[in-house]
């Protein structure tokens, strides 16, 4: 496991932070000893929690067959439905929809190998991320791949404490499964739109891992 390049200077500023108070209430109440236990112990805790969250676990980049969507995201299904899609596709798509905790993994993937085709960033509101309409209306950054068979939208979206959504693919772009894809902080949500035909592999409230967890299959 290491620690994702979002999170470094997030983590000095917290540790730097967290020094100061401590010494600043050292100084202030030196007889205190209840109290500076108390605030070493949440200290640790916050400390624990930022590195926690911007971990990355190893991972390989595995062979795995076109038809095959993996999930970008770790987290639960909270959407599967059909949709309009106005952005890019104009047409009905299957939406599948991963909603992240803050508990959760925040590195997004690559579902599928392929080309990039299309990148936007929208700039929006902040509602909960499993609020129906924040697919539309709260900062997101969408992203179209195409392989040799189908295409698929996977949209980041910001969510209610999220404010940094970071994507780093390029159009034109030539990528292959489990390849990162950008990042999340603090809570987030991802949503793919797939063809009408693909076979979804998975169920509402199903907690799902990024590059591992088949979400659908589509066989043309």
């Amino acid at each position: 496991m290491k620690i994702h390049r979002e999170g470094w200077w997030i983590i000095i500023t917290c540790t730097v932070l967290l020094i100061l108070s401590n010494l600043a209430l050292f100084q202030l109440f030196p007889e205190a000893t209840f109290l500076k236990r108390i605030s070493f112990i949440i200290s640790t805790l916050i400390f624990t929690f930022v590195v926690y969250f911007f971990r990355v676990p190893w991972y390989q980049v595995k062979e795995i067959e076109n038809q095959n969507v993996i999930s970008p995201a770790s987290g639960k299904v909270v959407v599967i439905e059909e949709v309009d899609e106005p952005e890019y596709f104009n047409d009905r798509r299957i939406q599948v929809s991963i909603f992240m905790s803050p508990a959760n993994v925040h590195v997004n993937r690559s579902p599928i190998a392929g080309i990039v085709k299309y990148l936007k960033y929208h700039p929006g509101n902040y509602l909960v991320a499993w609020h129906p309409k924040s697919s539309t209306l709260n900062e997101r950054f969408t992203t179209v791949i195409e392989n040799d068979e189908f295409e698929i939208l996977v949209r980041q979206i910001a969510g209610k404490v999220a404010r940094k959504i970071s994507n780093y693919l390029d159009e034109g772009e030539k990528i292959v499964h489990g390849m990162e894809l950008g990042f999340i902080k603090f809570g987030s949500r991802v949503d793919l739109f797939l063809p009408l035909d693909a076979k979804i592999n998975v169920k509402l409230n199903q907690k799902v891992v990024v590059g591992k967890t088949v979400i659908a299959e589509y066989n043309k």
